[in-house]
């Protein structure tokens, strides 16, 4: 039995209204750890268990620890989760509250990673955030609902961190045979290193993470991504902060769901009516959630920002 659940797919009327195209949402807000991570983590963990792991140990700025610590209370596994400085208490919170061992260590991401990595022992499993085939194929899943239960889409959004949605979302196209539909691949100035790295035809390491969004906080995509971007039809947009804080107080206010600058990113394409959407009819976003963000924190950001 899976670790996830089937996710609504609704099409939202004020985002509609907003472009006057058809725009449907995938909620994967509502994932029982709060966003989409549940899928290719829990995929992963429950190979990982098959294969006989005894421990669960994660780098991560946040949802997808959350993920793997769910995971692992549910296997009955215990879970380590290193994060870097950057992590929420919030988060860091949520993951313990699971009932996972945090263990707080580096600047970023990777130096988080760095420190996992050296506490992996030969029985166990090691769950990257988001650079494993497994997360990709159980990401996967999202395009089969949505192929199972709702219209195909003339292009879909979505918010890219490490990579790993990007990939698993154009795996899923690819076996249901919907590789013509196109990508819109939306980061936050500051933690956009997809984009630079389509910018410099190569990959790219930030030298550090500027962004509010830490869960966008990969330094680095992963390979794949890269390679998928040359094979996908893929469209990058970058925005400030400021935009996505503000959609997701709009978000809040039209769909009564709190989402994380992160994923706000992706829903600021609509809010802004950005020049990439024009000429598409349905309209698909993965809203992917993440639980690092509170209602009180977006507030904060907008007074600051305006």
């Amino acid at each position: 039995m899976p670790l996830h659940i089937q996710t609504p797919l609704i099409e939202s009327r004020p985002l509609s209204d907003r472009i006057g195209h058809s725009v449907w949402l995938k909620m994967e807000t509502a994932q029982p750890s709060g966003s989409f991570k549940t899928r290719g983590i829990g995929y992963a963990c429950e190979e990982y268990f098959g294969r006989g792991a005894k421990r669960f140990i994660s780098s991560s700025g946040g949802n997808a620890g959350l993920a793997v610590a769910f995971a692992g209370r549910n296997l009955s596994v215990p879970v380590i989760i290193v994060v870097p400085e950057t992590a929420s208490k919030r988060a860091r919170e949520l993951m313990a509250r699971e009932g996972a061992e945090v263990i707080i260590q580096g600047k970023s991401l990777s130096e988080a990673n760095a420190f996992a990595l050296s506490l992996v022992q030969p029985e166990d499993a090691f769950l990257h955030p988001f650079d494993d085939p497994l997360i990709w194929t159980g990401h996967a899943s999202i395009i089969d609902e949505v192929v199972d239960t709702g219209p195909k889409p003339d292009v879909i959004v979505l918010s890219v961190g490490g990579g790993g949605l990007l990939c698993g979302v154009i795996e899923g196209l690819n076996r249901n045979e919907w590789q013509d539909v196109p990508i819109i691949a939306v980061e936050t100035k500051g933690a956009d290193s997809f984009a630079q790295a389509l910018s410099a035809g190569a990959l790219v390491e930030l030298p550090r993470i500027s962004s509010i969004a830490t869960t966008l906080g990969a330094s680095a995509v992963c390979r794949q991504a890269w390679e998928y971007s040359r094979k996908h039809r893929i469209e990058s947009i970058v925005l400030p902060d400021k935009l996505a804080v503000s959609a997701c107080m709009q978000f809040l206010h039209d769909h009564h769901t709190v989402v994380e600058p992160a994923c706000g990113v992706a829903l600021a394409t609509v809010y802004e009516r950005v020049p990439a959407l024009s000429g598409y009819k349905k309209v698909l976003i993965i809203v992917c959630g993440g639980v690092s963000t509170t209602v009180d924190q977006l507030q904060e950001w907008s007074a600051v920002m305006q």
